[in-house]
């Protein structure tokens, strides 16, 4: 079983940043993709950014393109989202993913963290 933690979750107003992180208290060989998603409230959960730790491959959503920044320390087991320009429709409960690849992009990566708050104000 893979726990994961975020934190840096809060409120900001709208053109600032926000860092989260995800930490993982399970040896990485649990698995080899780490990612972001959101849920924002009546929709549906969405992948925001992906990282494969094997190959380096990123990926992000049209909406958090260029604006948003993943990245992740080995040593620590733990993936940061560099969140900046936060528009109002950035408000979500974050959640961070772990697994595979092929299971983190289809949206059911299998180990959850609790997840995070931001909030943003005009």
């Amino acid at each position: 079983q893979v726990e994961l933690v975020e934190s840096g979750g809060g409120p900001v107003q709208a053109g600032g940043s926000l860092r989260l992180s995800c930490a993982s208290t399970s040896p990485s060989s649990y698995f080899d993709a780490m990612g972001w998603f959101r849920q924002a409230p009546g929709k549906e959960r969405e992948l925001v950014a992906a990282n494969n730790w094997k190959s380096d491959l990123i990926r992000y959503s049209d909406s958090v393109k260029a604006r948003f920044i993943v990245s992740r320390d080995n040593a620590k087991k733990q993936a940061n989202l560099e969140m900046s320009k936060i528009e109002p429709g950035d408000v979500s409960v974050y959640y961070c993913g772990a697994r595979t690849w092929d299971l983190l992009i289809s949206g059911a990566p299998g180990y959850w963290g609790r997840g995070t708050q931001v909030g943003v104000s005009a």
